[in-house]
């Protein structure tokens, strides 16, 4: 089962003559430049969660999380962390990896997997307007299956040797907008 949730809301005014408006978002959405999605694979906090459907809120970003969760989606933790910005993420739940697979191959683009053992640093990668942005569960990061599978595989790199990784929600960011930054996207709402 794939569900979607969302919607952008540029002006909560109701238009005048909803014919006219109809197709608003459609003609929104495809003048608005490609940019690349943010997916959690198994992610397990809530908080996090929550954090990173804050950042895609803030940036017009698909969100995509794909199950198993380690929470309801209507977590009291996972509204909380995202605020009352819920209304303004687009998010798609994937029920399985394979689901998610298939929504991919539909859309296009390349996986790229965020993970301590990614080959490149994610500062001298060159990420592309369709990259999907994988990131794992906060405990055991992104599958060797799904590492596999992934186009390229990056790292931010750590100062210290015995910090083993960042936040997941930091990663997140980071990532996404390093990606935004090369792209150009910085100043685009």
């Amino acid at each position: 089962m794939a569900f979607s949730g969302r919607v952008c809301h540029i002006n909560r005014r109701q238009p005048r003559s909803p014919r006219k408006f109809a197709d608003f978002e459609t003609v929104l959405l495809s003048i608005l430049p490609d940019m690349p999605r943010i997916a959690l694979i198994h992610p397990q906090i809530p908080p996090n969660t929550g954090n990173i459907a804050r950042t895609c809120a803030a940036t017009g970003t698909p969100l995509h999380l794909v199950g198993p969760l380690g929470f309801q989606i209507n977590d009291r933790y996972l509204k909380r962390a995202g605020l009352d910005y819920w209304p303004y993420v687009e998010w798609h739940y994937h029920d399985s990896l394979e689901i998610f697979q298939t929504a991919c191959q539909q859309q296009g683009g390349r996986w790229i997997g965020f993970s301590t053992r990614g080959e490149y640093s994610y500062v001298k990668f060159s990420f592309r307007a369709d990259d999907w942005l994988l990131f794992g569960s906060e405990t055991l990061g992104l599958s060797t299956e799904v590492l596999a599978a992934c186009d390229a595989t990056v790292h931010i790199p750590m100062a210290q040797p015995r910090v083993r990784s960042l936040n997941l929600s930091v990663s997140a960011a980071l990532g996404l907008f390093e990606a935004r930054r090369q792209l150009g996207l910085l100043d685009v709402v």
